[in-house]
């Protein structure tokens, strides 16, 4: 059960984030009052009104709001299982895995294929590099604790993710080498993370993988709470360690690997967002709800940002990478301070 301050600040981002979801409707070459845009919502305003917000920027914020609240989610999880602040699914190499079967299937295309039929195809392949991803670095972290205990070590899982990331990154270079220019172009259109193209066609299986990792999280909401005590009390509690963290990393790399085919891969937003969600609710481990709201906030904030903060329409990925880098510098350096008093 929350504690009624943790109660009032998730209430607090819920407000934030539909406050920020309305101004994100409101704002574009033709601009609409926020009052006028809820107006619009609850079924009212004229047809012109109805129109540009239903059928041109609903799509893109409630895009915006579903990926970013995946990858919230997705960065929460595995920071709480792998008991490591940089465990995101961005580090670890999972979005970069997610990104070499989009980019495979963007580069395959040729370009002409679009619509529902394109964008499934991106989704699939975007869903297997991730997987495909998750299975090689939990195999390659599997070993034996100091206890004798076989199993996959939290510190090593993560650098191994940082090592398949890095080689991962380079595949997409060489695929790009490979392709067309115009084949090059959308790539590269995509791999900066932008919600210029966002529809239904993308925002649909980006929902699923959201819908199913909350079922899924909240199917192991007793696991996730025992963990933050450390495996041994875990065991001792009668969790099946193991298993519990392939159901939950499984769910967890689905939800980022869809979210990451609906608008290419955003940075840090999984890193960030739980770490935030920690120090707002000064709780000891990664709050789930407060998490994936916080992941929704970074998004929504970094398109609005994007769309006004300069002349030129920025991607929503360069927001994110500008933000989060210094964001991971100082999440570093706190943790080394740590680690040396």
């Amino acid at each position: 059960m929350l504690r009624p301050v943790a109660l009032v600040t998730v209430i607090g981002l819920a407000a934030l984030l539909f406050g920020l979801f309305a101004l994100d409707i409101a704002v574009g070459e033709f601009r609409i009052p926020v009052g006028r845009v809820l107006d619009v919502l609850g079924g009212g305003g004229t047809r012109a009104q109805r129109f540009v917000i239903m059928d041109s920027r609903l799509p893109r914020a409630l895009t915006a709001v579903v990926v970013g609240a995946a990858l919230g989610l997705a960065g929460a999880v595995t920071q709480s299982i792998l008991h490591n602040p940089l465990a995101s699914p961005d580090l670890l190499g999972i979005t970069s895995g997610a990104s070499v079967g989009a980019v495979a299937v963007l580069v395959g295309l040729g370009g002409a294929g679009t619509g529902t039929a394109a964008a499934l195809g991106v989704s699939g392949a975007a869903l297997a590099g991730g997987l495909l991803t998750a299975v090689l670095i939990y195999l390659l972290a599997w070993g034996r604790t100091a206890s004798g205990d076989a199993g996959v070590m939290g510190f090593r899982l993560v650098l191994i993710g940082i090592g398949v990331n890095a080689a991962l990154l380079s595949v997409v270079s060489w695929l790009l080498t490979r392709a067309t220019l115009n084949d090059a172009a959308h790539a590269q259109q995509w791999l900066t993370g932008s919600l210029n193209m966002a529809d239904c066609s993308s925002l649909i299986p980006a929902s699923i993988g959201l819908g199913v990792a909350l079922l899924v999280t909240a199917g192991s909401a007793r696991t996730l709470a025992a963990l933050r005590f450390g495996t041994d009390t875990t065991r001792i509690l009668g969790v099946r360690i193991q298993t519990q963290q392939a159901i939950l990393l499984a769910a967890a790399v689905c939800c980022a690997a869809l979210a990451t085919a609906a608008v290419g891969p955003l940075g840090f937003v999984g890193l960030a967002a739980p770490q935030i969600a920690r120090r707002l609710l000064r709780t000891p481990g990664e709050p789930i709800i407060a998490s994936t709201l916080v992941g929704a906030i970074a998004v929504v904030g970094a398109d609005l940002l994007a769309r006004t903060a300069s002349p030129v329409s920025l991607p929503v990925g360069v927001v994110t990478a500008a933000v989060g880098g210094p964001f991971l510098l100082y999440l570093l350096v706190r943790t080394n301070r740590k680690a040396t008093l």
